[in-house]
């Protein structure tokens, strides 16, 4: 069956949501979240978007953005994820698909306050309903932007942010208060399918596979930090939207 064709219209922004192949975390490394930062800051500067709303989690990341153009969101999002699995294969010595399938993205216009916020509040809420944090504050996502009123580089308010007061600090106030009335939704139970049962009894027979040389993991004491650049975008982002900058300025001696 053909794919369906992605419903892009003007003064439409996106929410997108990206996984890693198999759901397996490879973005719990503090090296390969700052390749992503700064690819990220790249992909903004050639295709000219607006990056409204960003997180990034263990093995997915969210993503608000509105496109220059309607038709340069498959480009973005195809040249995003083509140059971050080229470098992170590369990081971690490994081969084949990075990102699962092709990512999910759902639009809607620009104008339409409460859905904007609604969606801003639910990517900011990831690390706090995943139960990796208390709190809204993360390094790695931008809503420290939006409560501090700081610039981290990459990512911008949107304008349904703008309207929640007169001044920004009466914006910050009012998103800051509509973030903590926020109460996750309980998940969905997974779905039983077919040979579940039969499937859950059998174990898989013979002798383990070995791994060549070219499939050994690389040692991350033997991985070179990343260049100035990754790391001034990387530190920029961080220090703006962390809870304690002392601590978080640590990988960034």
């Amino acid at each position: 069956m053909s794919r369906l064709p992605r419903q892009l219209q003007l003064g439409y922004c996106y929410h997108i949501t990206t996984r890693c192949n198999n759901r397996e975390f490879r973005l719990t490394r503090s090296e390969c979240r700052q390749v992503l930062l700064y690819a990220i800051e790249k992909a903004r500067l050639k295709y000219g978007f607006k990056l409204y709303a960003l997180c990034i989690m263990s093995n997915h990341v969210h993503y608000l953005l509105e496109p220059a153009q309607p038709q340069d969101l498959p480009k973005i999002m195809h040249w995003l994820n083509w140059y971050t699995a080229m470098c992170f294969n590369r990081m971690l010595n490994r081969t084949g698909h990075f990102w699962e399938k092709r990512y999910h993205s759902t639009g809607f216009a620009n104008t339409d306050k409460r859905r904007a916020l609604n969606t801003l509040r639910y990517i900011h809420a990831n690390p706090k309903a995943a139960g990796m944090q208390r709190g809204f504050f993360y390094d790695f996502s931008n809503y420290g932007m939006y409560e501090r009123l700081r610039d981290d580089g990459i990512t911008q308010w949107h304008p349904a942010f703008l309207t929640l007061g007169k001044t920004l600090d009466e914006c910050a106030a009012a998103y800051r208060k509509f973030c903590q009335k926020y109460r996750p939704q309980p998940k969905a139970e997974k779905k039983s399918h077919w040979g579940s049962r039969l499937l859950a009894g059998l174990k898989v027979k013979g002798k383990p596979k070995k791994s060549s040389p070219g499939q050994l993991c690389l040692p991350w004491a033997q991985w070179d930090v990343p260049n100035e650049e990754v790391r001034s975008v990387a530190e920029k982002f961080v220090l703006a939207n962390c809870f304690d900058p002392k601590f978080a300025d640590i990988p960034f001696p």
